[in-house]
């Protein structure tokens, strides 16, 4: 049985700086993803586990220490605005002309499953509020 993506958080290890992840092996093409978008910072690829009909994440592909939002610098302000407008690209790429979701999960509370910073970019149905 599939493990749900609260569970998945519960049990994740925070990683230490840049301890490798399974996002690092996305971004070295070890293992396979699918890419929806790709430039030299930053890497966008459809989740294995979508919560709805397009789900993407969208990833820096220097973890620079970046593993949450909550370990966010100084230094990493290009990087995250990079990520926000990869993701605006990617909306309007997969043609989320109605409206979309991004969401930053952070820590074991905000379900975070991978500790490797990354933007989730949901759309194709009709979001409720509030979330989780």
């Amino acid at each position: 049985m599939a493990q749900s993506e609260k569970e998945a958080a519960l049990a994740a290890v925070p990683v230490d700086g840049d301890a490798p992840t399974i996002f690092d092996k996305i971004i070295k093409k070890e293992i396979p993803s699918t890419i929806v978008y790709e430039d030299d910072k930053v890497l966008a690829f459809r989740d294995i586990s979508p919560q709805g009909p397009t789900h993407i994440l969208v990833i820096p592909k220097v973890k620079d220490g970046l593993t949450g939002l909550s370990k966010a610098e100084e230094r990493h302000v290009e990087i995250l605005g990079r990520l926000l407008y990869v993701a605006k690209l990617v909306a309007k790429q997969e043609k989320l002309d109605d409206g979309y979701r991004v969401v930053i999960n952070d820590g074991k509370n905000g379900c975070q499953s991978v500790y490797h910073i990354h933007v989730h970019v949901i759309g194709g149905r009709q979001m409720n509020w509030p979330p989780g």
